[in-house]
């Protein structure tokens, strides 16, 4: 049971930085803002005393998921940019 217990405390804060640090490049974009929304989740859910802080970053992670990576990001560099033009149809 002790070693469960110590599992947990490595096991999610290493997800969450490796999501941070995949955002931070732009690497993997949605999926790493999908990384961070299930991490901050689990920490909403887990623990109550930061509620705050867990809805902010997941909200954030959520739009980043859904905005993509930006110009100057390995994504951008890799794949191109993705441009939507909503015009008159």
């Amino acid at each position: 049971m002790q070693m469960a217990a110590g599992w947990h405390g490595i096991i999610w804060p290493s997800l969450a930085t490796i999501g941070g640090v995949l955002l931070l490049i732009g690497f993997f974009t949605p999926m790493a803002g999908l990384l961070a929304v299930i991490v901050e989740l689990w920490t909403a859910l887990s623990r109550a005393d930061d509620l705050r802080t867990c809805i902010a970053l997941g909200v954030v992670g959520a739009a980043l998921a859904m905005l993509g990576p930006g110009i100057w990001s390995f994504d951008a560099q890799l794949f191109g940019r993705k441009r939507i033009d909503i015009g008159d149809h």
